[in-house]
């Protein structure tokens, strides 16, 4: 079993409310005073009204900018080649949509 260096100290939280889902986008500190970010995905069973599945991704700090990059880029495909005349902005939230800690 691999060695957890993460001792689940969150420093900072922001949630993002997606319908269904939720996104939590969390900042924790290690135990040698470095930080990752946590993305889980929380979304609802199907069929099971207080049952939820989690999906988590670990991001290290080495790779921040190749993740950025990548998501960036995707998301732009699909905005501008993709669905170029698709209106985005419709799917815009509130402030009060998004948590922060």
């Amino acid at each position: 079993m691999e060695e957890n260096h993460y001792n689940d100290n969150k420093v900072h939280t922001q949630v993002v409310r997606a319908g269904k889902r939720t996104y939590y986008f969390d900042v924790k500190a290690t135990k040698n005073n470095d930080y990752c970010i946590t993305i889980t995905e929380k979304r609802r069973k199907f069929g099971e009204e207080f049952a939820f599945e989690k999906s988590k991704i670990f991001l290290y700090k080495e790779d921040f900018n190749k993740f950025l990059k990548a998501m960036t880029q995707s998301i732009n495909h699909v905005k501008e080649e993709l669905l170029p005349d698709y209106d985005f902005t419709q799917f815009d939230r509130k402030e009060e949509d998004m948590i922060h800690d």
